[in-house]
């Protein structure tokens, strides 16, 4: 029998000052058994950093990546079903995101892992020649400390304010200052 997905809830008090944003967000995570408490929180991040102002366009979903290789981490899709943003959470290959980057209006990355800078390094040169491509280091130490937040039922508050970014549940505080690797 296949171990089945842990359900974990937050609301995401978001106050992103660059955007003029300020809204309470509902989420619910479906974690793969093998998502670490650090991913999920980078997940939920992404969400943050990338819902849109309004829900014009569609609203910023989270798919199904660990259990579907078709699917992003998270994506916005417009109300015909065409996918508008496809963010990646980790390390993908860069034959995903080429492949990407052809279908879709905007790809963006989120890589958080030490090993980030040889990932990078690697595939560099393969994926420049794409323009819809936005590619983000969090810091490993940063991304570590996020992890520290992670509960099944969660309240964090994500302030955004000259691209400084804190993550916090109202009894720590995490400033997570990502690194723009690619754009």
């Amino acid at each position: 029998m296949a171990i089945k997905a842990t359900i974990s809830k937050a609301n995401v008090q978001l106050s992103d000052i660059d955007r003029g944003m300020y809204a309470d967000y509902p989420v619910v995570i479906a974690r793969h058994p093998s998502e670490t408490d650090e991913r999920m929180l980078i997940r939920l991040l992404a969400f943050a950093l990338n819902v849109p102002a309004d829900g014009d366009h569609g609203p910023l979903e989270f798919a199904k990546d660990m259990w579907d290789p078709d699917e992003p981490s998270l994506w916005q899709k417009d109300y015909t079903g065409d996918i508008l943003h496809w963010i990646e959470v980790g390390q993908p290959d860069e034959k995903r995101l080429l492949r990407m980057t052809a279908r879709v209006v905007r790809v963006s990355v989120y890589s958080f892992s030490g090993s980030t800078p040889i990932w990078w390094k690697n595939i560099e040169t393969k994926v420049s020649r794409a323009r819809n491509l936005t590619v983000w280091q969090i810091p490993a130490h940063q991304s570590e400390a996020l992890a520290l937040l992670a509960q099944r039922t969660m309240e964090l508050q994500v302030t955004i304010q000259d691209g400084a970014i804190w993550v916090g549940d109202g009894k720590r505080s995490i400033e997570v200052a990502p690194v723009l690797l690619s754009k």
